[in-house]
């Protein structure tokens, strides 16, 4: 399995991923393909990073620019996916690996909002004041890599969708 950036051409196929996995969560909202492109068009993927086993596009993570309150630097992960046919072969895991070593060269931290039993194999934790509004706060996590507490709202690119401040 490689990973590696984003190609031209890979759309598609990340696509089909993304949105094949996300059925799969009942949160989902079915919009995060279209998350995906918005990133995309606005050039806000800070990272677009694939799984290729075999030639095929067997997983996907996106990163994008965010804020914590005022605190900017900080690297936003999702969504991350892979083809529900591949779960548990380690290739989020070989994802978020990657992910998190690229994130550490030039942000605060990383953060996300996800399943704390899975993402916290990787660091991420809730910590108190930091939120999402209508999130429940277990779920908004972050990886400082300075050990500083994030304290705020983490403020998403609005290809997200959320109403937020950019």
């Amino acid at each position: 399995m490689l990973i590696r950036n984003e190609a031209p051409g890979d759309a598609p196929a990340i696509a089909q991923v993304v949105t094949e996995a996300m059925r799969l969560l009942p949160q989902a909202t079915g919009t995060e393909a279209r998350i995906v492109d918005r990133l995309r068009q606005s050039g806000a993927l800070t990272l677009s990073l694939v799984a290729e086993d075999g030639g095929v596009v067997v997983g996907y993570l996106a990163a994008s620019a965010a804020r914590i309150g005022e605190q900017g630097g900080w690297g936003l992960i999702g969504p991350l996916a892979v083809a529900p046919e591949r779960h548990r072969q380690g290739i989020g895991s070989a994802l978020m690996a990657e992910a998190i070593r690229r994130l550490r060269a030039d942000s605060r931290g990383a953060a996300l909002v996800g399943d704390p039993g899975y993402y916290g194999r990787f660091g991420f934790r809730a910590f108190p004041g930091l939120f999402v509004p209508g999130c429940p706060p277990e779920v908004v996590q972050a990886l400082p890599f300075d050990g500083e507490a994030p304290q705020g709202e983490l403020i998403h690119h609005p290809a997200f969708g959320l109403d937020q401040k950019e």
